[in-house]
């Protein structure tokens, strides 16, 4: 089946399509990781983003349900180089796709989009699957509109409050698109779970007398996430606040720091962070938007800090009792050196 990827720039690239025949458009991405496809393709945060993955072969290990991070995939299309047709267990990703009208596009030179993006930056782009009409697909693609205008929260967001009962401490979680990991790491320590949409109101949530606020990583830009914003810094002070990815980026807007689009973001396995107290950590990620540390407040302290660019990776009040990280140290798919401490000492904080 064919298939052609249209780029903003006017390139497109015509490969092999998999799944149901159609198009969408979104913001072409890349992650570097070589396991975890299907964490990374059902991670809500991957909302309005077509994602390409680096490592050559995708789909060696088929699908397995278990590995979801929602009950879908969210990723609005995959790009590979190759695809693997006869993988050693479980259902191929080619049928999974085509089950579930998912679009797919293999054959395709990843490593060249992964150099362009890196030098432009992220781009638009549009993939058809069934036809090749490359100069359709770049008009598809420049007439999509940035991820900058568009709120993906309530798309991926609960419909309603609902509870995970565990024996232990309250924490009322605001979903901006949680990944299931994070729920199990948070339940592994005995935390009763309140989940709320991500336009509940402070009171709303008093309801369940929460003894901390947990912010989830979600997709888009955070600035469009006013409500969860205004909400966060209602408890500011008043109860434990926690944070990973975009609720690291919630947490700081709410302090009243400022957030950026990156060139083309953090997305993969191997992202060496650097702790206050100097040790390194390898990190599994996923954002294009961070914390400018320069804008935090004085009682706010940088925590982590990206060893390969610099730029922040999560933010720590010891007075206020906040402590927000942007990787995933809950990732599934990825290394497991943050799961411990990071939810370990969340869990700790609260009283």
């Amino acid at each position: 089946m064919k298939a052609v990827l249209g780029l903003e720039d006017g390139e497109y690239i015509v490969g092999n399509g998999f799944g149901a025949e159609g198009s969408v458009a979104g913001e072409l991405v890349f992650t570097t990781q070589m396991t975890g496809y299907m964490e990374a393709l059902t991670d809500p945060s991957y909302a309005g983003q077509i994602l390409m993955f680096t490592y050559p072969l995708i789909g060696n290990y088929g699908v397995d349900p278990f590995n979801f991070q929602s009950p879908s995939v969210h990723a609005m299309g995959c790009v590979v180089r190759e695809l693997c047709e006869k993988p050693a267990q479980n259902s191929s990703l080619a049928s999974f796709f085509e089950e579930h009208g998912l679009f797919g596009m293999s054959g395709v030179d990843t490593r060249h989009l992964t150099i362009k993006t890196r030098e432009k930056g992220t781009l638009r782009a549009a993939l058809i699957v069934g036809d090749d009409n490359g100069d359709y697909a770049v008009e598809c693609a420049r007439n999509q509109r940035p991820i900058t205008d568009i709120d993906l929260i309530p798309q991926v967001s609960c419909r309603e409050p609902y509870r995970i009962p565990g024996p232990g401490k309250r924490i009322a979680v605001l979903d901006l698109g949680i990944k299931r990991n994070i729920a199990v790491s948070l339940r592994k320590r005995g935390a009763d779970l309140y989940i709320f949409p991500y336009n509940a109101r402070p009171d709303e949530i008093e309801a369940c007398r929460p003894e901390a606020l947990f912010i989830t990583n979600g997709p888009g830009d955070p600035k469009l996430a006013t409500d969860a914003i205004a909400c966060v810094r209602h408890y500011i002070g008043q109860i434990p606040i926690f944070g990973i990815c975009m609720g690291n980026q919630i947490a700081g807007l709410a302090f009243g720091a400022e957030t950026y689009k990156m060139k083309f973001g953090h997305r993969g396995s191997n992202q060496p962070v650097r702790h206050r107290d100097g040790s390194i950590y390898i990190t599994t990620q996923n954002h294009g938007f961070a914390v400018d540390g320069d804008t935090l407040p004085e009682d706010c302290e940088i925590a982590y800090t990206n060893v390969n660019d610099g730029t922040l990776e999560g933010f720590c009040s010891d007075d206020l009792n906040v402590y927000c990280v942007q990787f995933h140290p809950e990732a599934h798919g990825g290394p497991h050196d943050t799961e411990r401490p990071i939810f370990d000492s969340f869990y700790r904080r609260i009283p």
